[in-house]
């Protein structure tokens, strides 16, 4: 991470020097155990992802700099897509079912509350976060199905140069800010696999257990439903050297 001179663009700032100098690296590992998922993803590919979304928010729902977007997700690799693909347009991230929002990004069994989020006027798109790409069934009309819509999109993507606020109305300073201190505090650098079971059900849970690791180019293992016998076994098997 070359700091603060580059953030005028949040997701360009993290992303931008990874793909330059460790493109084929493992980004982010996603495990999940209650039904044995594990999907690794390398900077570019994930990268890719965040694109496609970026260009989904952008062309098709007419997102801009400063579009409020509630993030109603769990852990997941899918919501990382997300949530770097809203900051490379200059979105606003906001998580959780922040009232007020114009975009709201959630899981089907919260689509009333993503509807009570954007009000009459925002626009709800779900995601099955299913390994194989599954869409969502039986949407109601009106709910934008993520499956269908994102494996559309280019997986390049124009970034935007004048954001708005980066994250729960916090600056894109202060939130790369913020990330390079937690990274510091939990003495996380690029040469680390960076294990997690951590939620990221708040702006500052966001910023420890995702953010964090990327700002310094390390390398993340998020496992959702962890297996305690099986998370002790993966640490060796993942090559871990921090845990969050």
């Amino acid at each position: 991470m070359t700091g603060l001179s580059a953030a005028t663009n949040l997701s360009a700032a993290v992303l931008d020097p990874l793909l330059r100098t460790d493109a084929s690296k493992p980004r982010i590992t996603y495990y999940d155990d209650a039904i044995g998922e594990r999907i690794e993803l390398s900077t570019v590919t994930f990268a890719n992802w965040a694109a496609k979304t970026a260009n989904l928010l952008r062309d098709e729902l007419g997102a801009s700099a400063g579009t409020k977007v509630a993030i109603m997700l769990p852990a997941h690799w899918q919501t990382a897509a997300v949530v770097f693909g809203a900051w490379w347009i200059g979105a606003e991230v906001a998580i959780g079912a922040a009232g007020g929002a114009d975009i709201a990004m959630c899981t089907a069994d919260r689509i009333p509350e993503a509807d009570d989020a954007v009000g009459t006027v925002g626009d709800v798109v779900a995601l099955s976060l299913d390994p194989f790409g599954r869409s969502v069934p039986d949407l109601p009309a009106g709910v934008t199905d993520y499956a269908t819509s994102v494996r559309v999109q280019a997986d390049r993507v124009v970034a935007e140069h004048r954001p708005g606020p980066a994250l729960d109305g916090r600056s894109v300073e202060n939130v790369l800010t913020a990330a390079l201190d937690s990274a510091a505090a939990h003495a996380i650098s690029g040469d680390d696999r960076v294990l997690s079971t951590a939620d990221w059900g708040t702006g500052a849970q966001l910023v420890d257990g995702l953010l964090a690791v990327f700002a310094v180019g390390a390398s993340l293992v998020q496992v959702a439903n962890p297996d305690p016998d099986i998370l002790a076994r993966r640490r060796s098997t993942e090559n871990i050297t921090r845990t969050l």
